[in-house]
């Protein structure tokens, strides 16, 4: 447990975060004075435009750092402030942050608005090092992602159109470490009906407020959408290429991540519809782990269905993938990766585990031994460059073991521009469906206008209509 004293709340949230960022789960406490019943102490002290920080342990002063300048200027003093907090913590505790004091910002635009400035790579390298304290490794990384990044949407009209996520929120079991809105397909299956009634009078609604605009991209996520049977399946691409014709847009994702959701005729379905791009997502190839996190399939069951897949013609396959799952490490992650490799898939996504505040693992931390430590994150990059692939998207989470990333891999021309998209948040992303949130990017302002559907299944079919009226209000400002 550690103890916070502070004389001014100025940069709470940053010494929060950046204390979490070495310590993930700790309890921080609001502290009155120095006491021993704290692990540690941080005194954050703000006097006449100087800031003096201590930390103290059992009543003794282990270190201290003192800034000067302007504290109440948070854009011109924050990374300054940042830098101390890290500097005695680092020491304290004997530990290095892969992304050294980076916290509540996304790596990838501070290398973008370096590009924009017309600084080189190896300046903005230098300003990651310098001014956020970041590994050489990961400055490399996020700056070579943003480059592709920007080949990537440089003919890209990404401004003049938006891009459509559709929600379906069930899946065949809820794994271990997830936090999405997710609901048991066998459970809820009498609800499927009345959802997609629901969801396309959504749809409806956003076919006619952007109507004058091109839909560039569409994502069909979860959840589990290859969940649905047959018929339902075949009845929501049908609804949405009425709606949006499918010949029309650039790319079309379909989330297949489960294997056992699979079968020769869905992938048909996605076939003949021309859908561009699906994820078969193992997180793992072993099979005692893919129990443990309450799967219900097998790495047979992987191998399977991605070979299905090819033999249905569906060209663009991608794999995600978790590092530091409960009872991994880098033997097993080994055998995932080597796995993969004979697949051959044309993208990989990298996760680092993230433990989500809502998930089971979060509640039952104390059972498992989890997390990933950045040599199995720098092995499974590798392995993604083996075969031939390049990373061009990169984002991070909050409460990663580790303060690690998560990094999407691809081979030539089979990058996934819906996740650029929503990562950089270059243009609007309407979301469709219980638990979707939408993006309305104000071009030119630097502003971004979230929109969260309700995530109660029964509920966002029961007050659709207030949903849309909502959603509608908002869009119109």
């Amino acid at each position: 447990m550690i103890g916070l004293i502070q004389n001014k709340t100025i940069y709470e949230y940053d010494i929060r975060s950046l204390i979490l960022a070495f310590m993930l789960g700790e309890k921080i406490e609001l502290a009155e004075s120095v006491d021993s019943i704290y692990d540690f102490i941080l005194d954050v002290s703000y006097g006449d435009r100087e800031v003096s920080i201590k930390l103290y342990q059992n009543g003794t002063c282990m270190d201290k750092v003192l800034l000067s300048g302007d504290y109440e200027n948070k854009k011109q003093f924050k990374n300054q402030m940042k830098r101390g907090i890290y500097q005695i913590l680092s020491g304290f505790l004997k530990k290095e942050l892969p992304w050294g004091t980076l916290t509540g910002i996304r790596p990838t635009k501070i290398a973008f608005d370096g590009f924009d400035h017309g600084k080189t790579e190896s300046e903005i390298t230098e300003q990651f090092k310098q001014q956020y304290l970041t590994s050489g490794e990961k400055s490399k990384l996020c700056t070579e992602v943003v480059k592709r990044e920007r080949e990537l949407l440089q003919t890209f009209p990404y401004v003049s159109g938006y891009s459509l996520y559709v929600g379906i929120p069930f899946c065949p079991s809820t794994c271990l470490y997830c936090s999405f809105t997710s609901y048991s397909i066998e459970t809820y299956k009498d609800l499927v009906e009345d959802y997609l009634q629901a969801m396309c009078r959504e749809l409806d609604f956003v076919k006619q407020c952007y109507g004058q605009k091109e839909l560039q991209t569409l994502y069909i996520g979860g959840g589990t959408p290859t969940s649905l049977n047959s018929r339902d399946l075949f009845r929501l691409l049908d609804q949405l290429n009425q709606r949006f014709p499918f010949s029309k847009i650039r790319e079309i994702t379909v989330e297949a991540g489960r294997p056992d959701s699979l079968d020769e005729e869905k992938l048909r379905i996605l076939k003949e519809y021309g859908v561009t791009r699906i994820s078969i997502n193992p997180q793992t190839m072993n099979d005692k782990t893919l129990r443990l996190i309450g799967r219900k399939h097998s790495v047979e069951d992987v191998k399977e269905k991605f070979y299905l897949a090819r033999k249905a013609g569906i060209d663009n396959i991608n794999m995600d993938t978790i590092c530091g799952l409960p009872g991994e490490g880098m033997d097993e992650l080994i055998r995932t990766y080597k796995e993969i490799a004979d697949l051959d898939p044309d993208s990989l996504t990298v996760h680092a585990l993230a433990l989500k505040r809502s998930s089971k693992l979060n509640q039952e931390k104390e059972l498992y031994h989890f997390g990933a430590d950045n040599e199995m994150i720098t092995y499974a990059n590798q392995c993604a460059r083996d075969m031939g692939m390049s990373p061009y998207y990169l984002y991070r989470q909050k409460n990663i073991p580790g303060n690690l990333e998560n990094v999407g891999f691809s081979k030539k021309n089979k990058e996934c521009l819906y996740n650029i998209l929503i990562m950089e948040e270059l243009h609007d992303i309407i979301a469709v469906g219980a638990g979707t949130s939408s993006k309305i990017v104000c071009q030119g302002e630097h502003l971004v206008e979230r929109i969260e559907n309700l995530k109660d299944v029964r509920q966002y079919i029961t007050r659709i209509d207030e949903i849309i009226h909502r959603k509608e209000l908002k869009m119109s400002r």
